[in-house]
């Protein structure tokens, strides 16, 4: 690692964990973590000074993040990885909303306790990717909605303990973005795909940039992205 400002990102194998890593590379030493080691050592290496950390975040412990070298000072922490199942509430079971919650805002909030010494030393910053679904809930998206909601409380309640440490905290909402994630939604909807329609991960990643690089007299606490075309949220 150099004298570089350091960043983690989860999720950061594919779709908008991978752009945001790419858009904060020129600029930013990375920890790139996720599960898929192989995917994550192909990011890594179109990235110079970016390492990967395979890690399963739903059981992340304090030793996976001291087997992570040199991170007593952490400039940024974007929180990328997420799951999207959809499902009436008469048909989702309970072990499908502790799955989405799990992931979604569970390992959100420990990953992120277990890093604050490390932020609050860098008086860094939080950047979470949540969803047009955490400002508004559409029929069949309860689980999922819930899970967002429940992060967006999360970033409030953050950001407003942290703010005399100078840790900062910031929530991008985007609409429907061109990903995996994205086209195995619109298997579960019965209906196409088309990626032209969607908002590019770059184009996501981008306002994660602007959010990370606010000068230190402001703070960026909320940015909602939506697609040109016109979509349900």
């Amino acid at each position: 690692m150099t004298e570089r400002p350091v960043a983690l990102v989860t999720g950061a194998s594919r779709g908008v964990g991978a752009a945001v890593a790419r858009a904060l590379a020129p600029t930013h030493d990375l920890v790139l973590g996720g599960r898929d080691r192989a995917a994550l050592d192909a990011v890594c290496a179109e990235l110079p000074g970016a390492r990967p950390w395979p890690v399963e975040l739903t059981a992340v412990t304090a030793s996976d993040v001291e087997a992570v070298d040199r991170l007593d000072r952490l400039d940024l922490l974007v929180h990328s990885a997420g799951v999207a199942r959809i499902g009436d509430v008469g048909e989702t079971p309970v072990e499908e909303w502790r799955r989405t919650f799990e992931v979604n805002l569970f390992a959100v909030a420990e990953l992120t306790r277990l890093l604050l010494p490390a932020l609050r030393a860098a008086r860094g910053q939080v950047v979470l990717i949540n969803s047009t679904s955490g400002q508004r809930v559409n029929a069949g998206w309860g689980a999922y909605a819930a899970s967002k909601f429940a992060l967006r409380a999360f970033a409030d309640a953050l950001r407003l303990e942290e703010h005399p440490n100078g840790v900062r905290v910031a929530t991008v909402y985007p609409g429907r973005i061109a990903t995996d994630m994205q086209k195995d939604v619109r298997e579960q909807e019965g209906g196409d795909y088309d990626p032209s329609r969607y908002i590019a991960p770059e184009s996501v990643a981008k306002a994660v940039l602007a959010a990370a690089t606010a000068t230190p007299d402001a703070q960026i606490t909320e940015i909602t992205i939506r697609p040109s075309a016109s979509l349900p949220v």
